[in-house]
């Protein structure tokens, strides 16, 4: 047999490597694909597989577990089985058992301190019958985010959010009228969801401008707003930049401003590509002061980011939990400044993709109770679900809403204003 090249050399050897760094190390996903990262030894199209393959392991590694756990008699270090999930997940996805099981035994031929194992990668992988299935139930969120969720959205609407989580999901695009678009399936409230994607940059509409990629509950914010046409308007903590593109598509005098300027450059690239014109400002939101107050302002706040696991399957594995008083102290302190900024009678969006209540519903009580005459604009949007509006007349979206058409990431956002 071929000597296999080292890994991060082949796309399973990437994706290899980015486990080892996500499960062993406790690293992002967004730390580590950079062009000194795992990947950088390989071409476009095998960085692209071998991304596709680490996320497919990420939302499958307790059933894979599950389904090793009989065939070893005590767990093996975390290459070897990083290598045996990987091989598993392939094979359950219909990958040639052949091709599988070589290149993992070759993998950890590769390397000195792992051939010792390949031995034993090679039996546990004959063992595994032809028809290869991941034994359910999906993977369970780590008891630090499934407790509170349990908690706030009940036992049966949890598991239906992680089976969502368990499934790749689907690619939405917002469009701007008339553009020429792939073809998909045009959902409720407006986006474009494609079945099938490939290269972004390759289909119909990319070069032209007509739209770009945006999860349909996070393209629900901006028109929260209401009619925005030559009015100025701020989107605050903006990168990476699809409701900036919304507002100023809507013709809005958009200032883009967020702490991060790699990630601008992400939205100064979409504003190129599409046509599109705003003010991009790099600064922090807590020292940074506006000339001038706002007709609109839209607040998307950091946070936990709970609501988007369908697409960050590495985030239950590197957090705990501990950053979320910070991150709550910090969404309070931009939503009283970005309050100030505000015209009277203007509107305020404060959207968090974060399916934790203290990231949202109660984030809003404490604003009610702090500014006196704050007050809520209930949405008023085509395609949103009576359900999906709480008693104070926000907007709290889940991953298990639309999950027969592949879910929508988790999001709270409500519209405010006061005179």
């Amino acid at each position: 047999m071929a000597q296999a090249k080292p890994a991060g050399q082949t796309a399973r050897g990437g994706a290899v490597a980015l486990l080892n760094a996500v499960l062993g190390e406790g690293r992002l996903l967004s730390q580590l694909l950079t062009e000194d990262g795992p990947l950088a030894g390989l071409s476009g199209p095998e960085r692209a597989r071998a991304q596709r393959l680490t996320l497919a392991v990420l939302r499958a590694v307790e059933p894979a577990d599950r389904l090793l756990s009989p065939l070893l008699r005590r767990a093996p270090p975390l290459m070897a089985m990083n290598v045996l999930r990987l091989a598993v997940v392939e094979l359950a996805g219909g990958a040639a058992p052949h091709g599988v099981v070589n290149e993992a035994v070759g993998l950890m031929r590769a390397g000195r301190k792992t051939m010792h194992q390949a031995g034993l990668v090679n039996a546990v992988l004959r063992q595994l019958p032809p028809d290869l299935r991941l034994p359910g139930p999906a993977q369970r969120l780590p008891r630090w985010l499934r407790q509170p969720l349990v908690h706030a959205w009940g036992r049966e609407a949890v598991s239906a959010m992680e089976a969502v989580f368990a499934a790749p999901p689907p690619l939405d695009l917002t469009l701007r009228p008339g553009a020429d678009a792939p073809a998909g399936q045009t959902l409720p409230t407006g986006s474009l969801r494609l079945d099938e994607t490939g290269q972004v940059s390759a289909l119909p509409g990319y070069a032209a401008g007509g739209w770009w990629v945006q999860d349909a509950a996070a393209a629900l914010a901006a028109p929260l707003l209401g009619a925005v046409a030559g009015q100025r308007v701020l989107d605050l903590c903006a990168a990476p930049g699809g409701k900036t593109l919304q507002l100023a598509a809507a013709g809005a005098e958009v200032t883009a401003l967020d702490i991060s300027e790699p990630r601008l450059g992400r939205l100064c690239e979409n504003l190129s590509r599409t046509g599109l014109r705003a003010e991009v400002i790099a600064a922090d939101a807590l020292i940074w002061q506006p000339g001038a107050p706002f007709d609109a302002i839209l607040l998307d706040a950091p946070c936990s980011a709970s609501g988007t696991l369908r697409r960050h399957p590495d985030l239950p594995f590197v957090k705990d939990g501990s950053e979320l008083p910070g991150l709550v102290a910090l969404q309070a302190q931009l939503l009283d400044r970005a309050l100030a900024w505000l015209r009277p009678g203007g509107r305020l969006v404060y959207c968090t993709c974060s399916l934790l209540p203290e990231e949202g519903e109660a984030q809003l009580t404490a604003a009610l109770a702090r500014h006196p005459g704050l007050r809520v604009l209930p949405p008023a949007l085509p395609g949103i679900a009576p359900d999906w509006i709480t008693a104070e007349g926000a907007l709290r979206l889940r991953p298990d809403y639309w999950a027969d058409r592949g879910g929508m990431d988790g999001f709270f956002m409500v519209c405010l204003t006061r005179d």
